[in-house]
């Protein structure tokens, strides 16, 4: 075999190499910033009280949280869910997160408020049987909280 194109051969190995070593220390600071912005262990939480240390503490209950849910959900498994913010009460929201007090997982999103925007987020979440559902807000590291009873029933018959 001709020197040059052995030369050749192993040049390209070594540039796949490089690349793939490039590649995979590129994947590093995105996977660092995805579990930053998404607490994973908040998300695997098995209780509401271990989800509320998870995101930072027991939350205070406050009326500048316009939560609404219906209060009977005919289908469980599409609960739609609204969070509106009084600005004037509850200025700088940080992040909206709501929660299924009686699901094995009760954190169901987690919704970042970018600055200078209004927060407000509208949902679908599974609620697995009738429980409170949660709004909690983070403003500024302080966190408060909405509550509201939502009833399941199976095949819309009541409950």
């Amino acid at each position: 075999m001709n020197h040059s194109i052995q030369s050749a051969g192993m040049a390209r190995r070594n540039f796949l190499r490089l690349g793939a070593f490039v590649a995979a220390t590129a994947m590093l600071p995105a996977k660092l910033l995805a579990a930053m912005v998404r607490p994973v262990d908040a998300f695997t939480a098995t209780g509401l009280d271990s989800t509320f240390a998870q995101i930072g503490g027991i939350p205070e209950l406050h009326d500048g949280i316009i939560f609404s849910t219906p209060d009977i959900a005919e289908n469980g498994a599409v609960v739609p869910v609204k969070v509106e913010i009084d600005a004037a009460k509850l200025p700088k929201v940080d992040k909206i997160y709501v929660m299924v007090e009686k699901n094995p997982n009760p954190l169901s999103g987690m919704f970042n408020v970018p600055a200078g925007t209004r927060p407000y987020v509208e949902t679908r979440v599974k609620v697995a049987q009738t429980c409170n559902l949660y709004a909690v807000v983070d403003v500024d590291g302080k966190l408060y909280m909405a509550a509201k009873e939502t009833k399941v029933t199976l095949g819309g018959c009541g409950g």
